[in-house]
């Protein structure tokens, strides 16, 4: 994996399917009669993301996992990472494919996560010399709408309609953490939007509509620079907080 033809390689992913059913096991295109719906078996994934650098022997390697289990936030940022990368991959499936419904995924809804280090050919059958299995408490998503049960059951009932700017902001949100900010600059444009016809009377959203219209526009040209995309973050955290504020006063 390479962020762009001349950059140096970053990663090699490796994607393994796990308990696929045999072929001659899967039904038929009639189907079958049934009378109780049984749980069917199902074929996980295994992602492997294998650093394209080296360590420079077993010792440093053992160092290096070492820290990460001490060190949370490294853990995290190396998390954060392979997700990333991850995202990445799947953003290039649903483009190749032109299939929507490919969507990104979180750490939290793995089965299981683990670093560790090994040789390649280790690493890409799902073995290690030596690694570190993550706690689920560690894999939680940090960053939610928050939205409670009760919020839940009133828009599944229709009794409450969800904000068409919530969605866009989710979305803008799912590319900045992705590191697609050429396309949350896009999104978040109609988000900020949206929401100032939806929450007219939110304070301070109207003050990000020029720096979120000058993201916007870069991003229509090619990248972002720094102070563009810090810009882009700011105003996208701030529509997250006023969608926040209007759950927890409703």
């Amino acid at each position: 994996m390479r962020p762009s033809p001349d950059a140096p390689v970053e990663a090699v992913l490796v994607l393994r399917t796990l308990g696929a059913p045999e072929r001659r096991l899967l039904r038929g295109r009639r189907g079958r009669t049934i009378d109780a719906a049984s749980p069917e078996p199902v074929p996980t994934s295994r992602a492997t993301l294998v650093a394209a650098e080296p360590f420079g022997g077993e010792e440093e390697a053992r160092d290096w996992l070492a820290s990460l289990r001490r060190e949370g936030d490294r853990a995290d940022r190396e998390l954060d990472n392979a997700m990333r990368r991850l995202n990445r991959a799947l953003h290039a499936q649903r483009a190749a494919s032109a299939d929507p419904s490919a969507s990104d995924v979180s750490a939290a809804q793995a089965l299981v996560v683990r670093i560790g280090y090994g040789s390649g050919e280790e690493a890409a059958e799902g073995r290690f010399a030596e690694a570190w299995e993550l706690p689920r408490e560690r894999r939680r998503t940090r960053r939610s709408m928050e939205a409670p049960e009760e919020r839940f059951a009133a828009i599944l009932s229709g009794r409450e309609l969800p904000l068409a700017g919530e969605e866009l902001v989710l979305r803008a949100r799912a590319d900045l953490d992705a590191g697609r900010t050429r396309e949350a600059a896009l999104e978040a444009r109609v988000a900020l939007e949206a929401l100032l016809a939806e929450l007219p009377s939110a304070e301070g959203l109207a003050d990000r509509r020029g720096p979120v219209g000058d993201a916007a526009n870069a991003a229509l040209r090619g990248e972002l620079g720094r102070e563009l995309a810090d810009a882009l973050t700011d105003a996208v955290e701030a529509m997250e907080q006023a969608l926040k504020r209007r759950r927890l006063s409703g």
